[in-house]
């Protein structure tokens, strides 16, 4: 059947339909039905209800009879005491006004509980035209409320959190301008207030980006990556200053996927980029000096290299090493050490050009990258003048300091194509210049491969010398005037070195002090000297004097006074027959200090000369002072005492001068007849050198002082019958 075919006579349901419509049922049917409660109320004090539709159990708590002329709770008490005033004077607003009314409020449940509710009227007249009745609508909206509620609180928190925020916020158009900002950005940026940013950053990339490029590259990853992590750029503060910032942000589209705007947060990382950069500067430069450090020295010798490459130029690659550095740095203090550096760097970059480097390699080590070189002869000036100006005396606190120092060069392309090969062979030049006597400059040349090789197979075999007991001492008589007897001996030291035969101390006494060895080296010849004179004496033989050089390092050493009285006590021998010398040089470039060491040692009882005298630059004043049992005449005086008259003068003017301070002295060097008979004619009291006796090992000191009275120990051996180069002729034991 048709469903909107007319009814017929036969359908049985046709009657019902056709029925009239009951619209007091229907109307009751919607109102019983609807979520919320339809009323009616008069206008008087109390809003007093006439009709409430079934709607009101729910929304009230109570059932219609219960409100209708308030049988039990009037409507207006249910509402809360707080809006109940305001919600009077909105009807009643509306109702003068002839407007329908609509009010929001709160009522208290039948079971306690406050709800929101919505109540919309209009009020109705009497016969006489007056307001007599409202009639209208109420339902409940308390979830609504309560979401707009939550709604409210999330805006207020994110408000807070915007406003709050240590965080720079923001909006910004892809063109370049502040949508919105934060207070912490308006900060960070230096301006008063968001508004102040806003109204002052109208052109992002050329106002704000020190490189407008990258605020291009900022865009540009926005669009295609939709956001930016970390993303660090320099920016400007307000006073002009430069700080660095790191955005996170993101693009945030329209529904058909275009850009509307960026959001997104900034800090300033000015901070921690320069803690950075610290760090960085630190890892590639030397605290002390500031110069370049190794790591950095080698980059710049690869940029120099690769710059010549390109140009069809040279590098000269210029190693400088102080000499005697390690003196000053030991017997001074490592702070007069440290201020010497300082002065030596200064002076090093005021020789060079702006585009030449100069870096610490560590220690007194410097390295100079001259670029741009032409020819041997541009290189050669600039290391000719780097030597005059590091050669000028240098002031310390009212003390003069001679300097010098050895240099060696290497060359791109011809001694090497990396900055490793290049150091190598600078290195390998400068050990040269030193073997060349100093204060010069040496190229590197292939020859030197070799002596690197040895230096180096010296050096390890140098280190297990000790422990495979491979050091020996040979002692050199000292002869005093008066008597021709044997009073004392000089302790010197050799090493037997497997393979290499007797090696002399200036070969490799450089070396222990370079590598540290020279400590332990130092404590083992004292111990043996002192154990040797100590057997002797024992085996009857006449006491003497051992003489033992201490090296500037050893002296240095904390743990020297305590040293040497170990020595003594364990070989059991009086400190009497101990003599402990120091080189003038060293005695004399930190006298104050040095004489507090020298009376330490002076305590435990043994005797203290000054070596080498007269080659240095002495004060009477702090000679007059020192502990000083012995003044050693430097050989290099008496080897022409008799052809020439200065060597005469001073030789006379020490022998003077020593006993004007009440100090024995003795004279090194004597080698013949001419020198005995000077020396004896001016009043030296002690001799020491080849006419005697050149240094002989612990058995043939024991001869000497066997022999009968020790009369005819000039005799044993002559300059002219002294061939054994090994021994070092009369070489120093640290020196």
């Amino acid at each position: 059947m048709n469903r909107w075919a007319p009814p017929t006579a036969d359908d049985p349901a046709a009657a019902d339909i056709a029925a009239p419509l009951d619209i007091t049922r229907l109307l009751t049917t919607i109102t019983d039905n609807l979520v919320g409660m339809i009323y009616r109320c008069r206008i008087d004090a109390i809003w007093t209800m006439e009709y409430v539709s079934e709607g009101c159990h729910k929304l009230t708590g109570y059932r219609p009879d219960e409100l209708v002329f308030n049988t039990r709770v009037s409507y207006d008490q249910m509402t809360l005491p707080e809006d109940r005033e305001r919600v009077g004077r909105a009807i009643h607003a509306a109702l003068d006004a002839g407007e329908a009314f609509d009010v929001e409020y709160r009522i208290r449940h039948a079971d306690g509980r406050v709800c929101w509710v919505l109540e919309r009227g209009v009020g109705l007249r009497n016969a006489h035209g007056q307001l007599a009745w409202i009639e209208g609508f109420i339902q409940d909206i308390s979830e609504r409320m309560a979401a707009n509620e939550a709604l409210h609180e999330a805006v207020r928190r994110y408000r807070s959190l915007f406003e709050h925020a240590t965080e720079g916020i923001f909006q910004t158009t892809p063109e370049g301008r502040y949508i919105n900002a934060n207070p912490a950005l308006a900060r960070i940026y230096g301006h008063d207030s968001p508004d102040a940013l806003i109204a002052h950053l109208h052109d992002i990339p050329r106002q704000l980006y020190v490189l407008p490029e990258r605020r291009a590259e900022f865009v540009r990853l926005m669009h295609e990556q939709g956001a930016v992590r970390n993303f660090e750029s320099q920016v400007y503060h307000c006073d002009g200053r430069i700080i660095w910032i790191s955005e996170n942000a993101r693009a945030v589209k329209d529904a058909d996927g275009s850009v509307q705007f960026f959001e997104g947060t900034v800090i300033d990382v000015t901070e921690r980029k320069q803690h950075d950069a610290e760090l960085e500067y630190q890892a590639s430069h030397d605290s002390l000096t500031g110069l370049p450090n190794r790591s950095l020295l080698r980059d710049r010798i690869e940029q120099a290299i690769v710059k010549a490459r390109r140009d069809s130029h040279h590098v000269a690659v210029v190693f400088v090493d102080l000499d005697h550095f390690k003196l000053i740095n030991d017997s001074l203090g490592h702070h007069v050490g440290d201020r010497l550096l300082l002065e030596v760097a200064d002076r090093l970059v005021a020789c060079v050009r702006g585009h030449d480097s100069v870096a610490r390699q560590g220690g007194d080590e410097f390295v100079i990258v001259l670029t741009e070189q032409h020819d041997e002869n541009e290189t050669i000036a600039i290391v000719s003048r780097l030597l005059e100006v590091i050669s000028q005396p240098w002031m310390d606190e009212d003390q003069e300091y001679g300097l010098s120092c050895s240099v060696g060069i290497s060359c791109y392309p011809n001694d090497g194509s990396d900055p490793d090969a290049l150091l190598r062979c600078a290195d390998a030049a400068m050990y040269q210049a030193k073997a060349s006597g100093r204060s010069t400059y040496h190229f590197y040349t292939p020859e030197l491969n070799q002596a690197i090789s040895e230096r180096l197979e010296l050096e390890n075999s140098l280190r297990h010398a000790l422990e495979r007991d491979e050091f020996r001492v040979y002692y050199q008589p000292r002869v005093e005037v008066a008597s021709g007897r044997i009073i004392g001996a000089e302790a010197l030291i050799r090493w037997d070195c497997p393979g290499k035969g007797l090696i002399p101390p200036d070969s490799f006494i450089s070396i222990a002090e370079e590598t540290g060895l020279i400590i332990p080296i130092g404590q083992w010849i004292l111990a043996e000297a002192c154990r040797q004179n100590s057997a002797w004496q024992r085996a009857g033989l006449p006491p003497i004097s051992i003489s033992v050089n201490l090296s500037p390092i050893q002296f240095r050493h904390a743990g020297l006074v305590s040293s040497v009285a170990d020595a003594l006590a364990q070989a059991e021998l009086d400190p009497a027959y101990l003599e402990l010398e120091l080189t003038e040089s060293f005695v004399m470039q930190d006298a104050e200090r040095i004489n507090v060491a020298m009376q330490a040692l002076k305590k435990l009882g043994v005797d203290i000369a000054v070596d080498d005298f007269g080659t240095g630059y002495s004060s009477l004043s702090y000679l007059k002072r020192f502990p000083v049992d012995r003044l050693k005449i430097d050989k290099s005086f008496v080897r022409d005492i008799d052809s020439d008259p200065d060597d005469t003068a001073i030789v006379r003017a020490i022998i003077t001068l020593g006993h004007a301070l009440g100090l024995r002295v003795v004279a090194e060097g004597v080698e013949t007849p001419a020198h005995l008979e000077f020396l004896q004619r001016h009043g030296c009291d002690e001799l020491q050198g080849y006419y005697f006796s050149r240094p002989v090992p612990a058995a043939g000191m024991e001869a000497l002082l066997r022999g009968p009275a020790n009369a005819s120990c000039h005799c044993l051996a002559t300059l002219d019958t002294h061939t054994d180069s090994a021994c070092g002729c009369e070489a120093q034991v640290f020196e």
